[in-house]
């Protein structure tokens, strides 16, 4: 008979590198302890501050649809996080999975207010593609596949439209309330870095390569969806462009951490599939200035396939930032 609660979590055996990553997966919790923030209290601060949300009329509706997908993801996330708080037998890893549950309560809740306050109304679901993209996370039948899914995959997704709308600056208050999420978001990342490369090395043949092709089916709905998306980011003053190409960049920082603690689990097939799909970005967001002939197209797609999505300098967590470049 399975006991009640998991009495042998104190006595996993771990490595020296393991050890140094649970310590980071428990700093992750207490860490968010410090800087839990009131999201009622720093709303109502902000809209004091600003007079109130200010989107332009033209910006409401599409930053209705564009955030409600936002807000939808972060109830996603939430019963995500509180899944993996359950199921996670390291004490470390589930403080921190606790940790991101409490945060994402917050975010669904806070940004819920704002849309209410900014536009009187918010989307009563999700767009189809953004809704594909949560199933993938909230149905993944492992940890792992819950951790690449939600951490990897949908928080780099939302901490890049973050970044979007904060340079769009389309609204005081969200700008500024916006800061507040990335800087939580950031150390949920963190969970899905410290956590995976033991769940990976744990795992056989055959649960590798379904986790690698649950991994690309949750890297095609994130496109689609962005492609969904690229209207309403237009009509908000984004390029649809700065938005794969600051998500190429933030997940490229996430991966090379991973890769980092787990490089014998970094793959040839994994890299290749990874030039695939820098090579649909290419092709669905080509720079602006670039010469639209068929064969100046073809090249940067084959560029792109060979030598991967242009990429920038950026950071996960906005704080990291100097005041002047914030």
């Amino acid at each position: 008979m399975k006991p009640i609660l998991p009495y042998d979590m104190f006595d996993v055996g771990r490595s020296a590198e393991e050890a140094r990553r649970f310590s980071r997966m428990e700093s992750i919790y207490h860490r968010g302890q410090d800087l839990v923030w009131d999201g009622r209290k720093v709303l109502d601060e902000l809209c004091a501050k600003h007079d109130g949300p200010k989107l332009k009329p033209e910006h409401r509706l599409p930053a209705q649809r564009v955030l409600g997908s936002i807000m939808w993801g972060e109830l996603a996330a939430w019963k995500v996080a509180a899944k993996l708080a359950d199921e996670l037998i390291p004490i470390e890893s589930r403080l921190a999975a606790t940790s991101q549950a409490h945060d994402e309560a917050r975010h669904f809740y806070v940004m819920h207010d704002y849309l209410m306050r900014a536009t009187g109304d918010f989307p009563r679901s999700a767009p189809r593609p953004a809704e594909k993209l949560l199933a993938a996370a909230l149905e993944a039948d492992t940890p792992a596949k819950r951790i690449i899914g939600m951490q990897l995959q949908l928080e780099t997704t939302a901490l890049t439209i973050f970044h979007a709308l904060r340079e769009a600056d389309i609204c005081p208050v969200l700008s500024e309330l916006l800061v507040y999420y990335e800087k939580d978001e950031a150390r949920h990342v963190g969970l899905g870095t410290q956590l995976l490369p033991t769940l990976l090395k744990e795992m056989s043949v055959p649960e590798r390569v379904a986790f690698t092709a649950y991994s690309f089916r949750v890297a095609s709905w994130s496109l689609v969806s962005l492609k969904h998306t690229e209207n309403d980011l237009v009509a908000l003053g984004i390029e649809p462009r700065r938005v794969a190409v600051l998500g190429k960049s933030k997940q490229l920082m996430v991966f090379e951490e991973l890769w980092q603690l787990a490089p014998e689990q970094k793959s040839a097939l994994g890299e290749r599939a990874g030039m695939m799909f820098d090579a649909i970005a290419e092709a669905l967001w080509p720079p602006a200035a670039a010469p639209t002939g068929l064969r100046s197209r073809a090249r940067r797609v084959l560029g792109a396939l060979r030598g991967g999505y242009e990429t920038v300098d950026t950071v996960l967590d906005p704080t990291q930032l100097p005041k002047a470049a914030e």
